[in-house]
């Protein structure tokens, strides 16, 4: 009876072990992670400094473990109602450990929750190499829930290799278990 409760044990072992042996590929690959939160119209409502800006701030917080500098407009452009020095979004930069951190969660805990995932299209990797991934809500995220955050918004999410071509990233993310599937 011992003998199959410890190949289950190696198992894990093995698992865990090999989840760990990625983290050191994850840092060699990518230069940065760069996760932005457009504000859009909600710039707009009469409560937005008072509430709406801070719970963004909050929620992006959360999701990075990294409070996020605000992004001022940078010129005044009267069609869309902005003003210049106005917070059109927020962002996060996340290098190292952060980044390696986040890019595993996203990949194994965001990407199967958000409905209907097929994949990553190609066409999400540009010519540089660069993953982008959209998200239209933040509920996605496991740290997020509707009953703490009533106000939903969009993240925008990049990662960013330190080779700059795209055939070998493309091959490095299929590599790391990056879901992309053909255009």
């Amino acid at each position: 009876m011992s003998g199959p409760n410890i190949n289950i044990k190696m198992t894990a072992k093995t698992k865990i072990h090999n989840q760990e042996d990625r983290r050191p590929q994850i840092r060699a690959f990518f230069e940065k992670a760069v996760i932005n939160a457009g504000v859009g119209r909600a710039s707009q409502q009469a409560q937005f400094a008072d509430k709406i800006l801070p719970q963004i701030i909050s929620d992006i917080a959360t999701i990075t473990g990294q409070h996020p500098q605000n992004r001022p407009a940078k010129k005044s452009i009267a069609g869309f109602k902005i003003r210049e020095g106005q917070t059109v979004g927020v962002r996060v930069t996340l290098r190292r450990d952060k980044m390696a951190d986040f890019f595993e969660r996203f990949m194994n805990i965001v990407l199967p929750r958000v409905k209907d995932f097929q994949g990553l299209k190609l066409s999400c990797v540009d010519h540089s190499g660069t993953l982008n991934i959209g998200l239209k809500e933040q509920y996605v995220f496991i740290e997020i829930s509707g009953e703490t955050s009533p106000f939903s918004f969009p993240l925008s999410i990049s990662f960013v290799p330190k080779k700059k071509n795209r055939e070998e990233a493309v091959a490095k993310y299929k590599e790391l278990g990056v879901p992309l599937k053909k255009d």
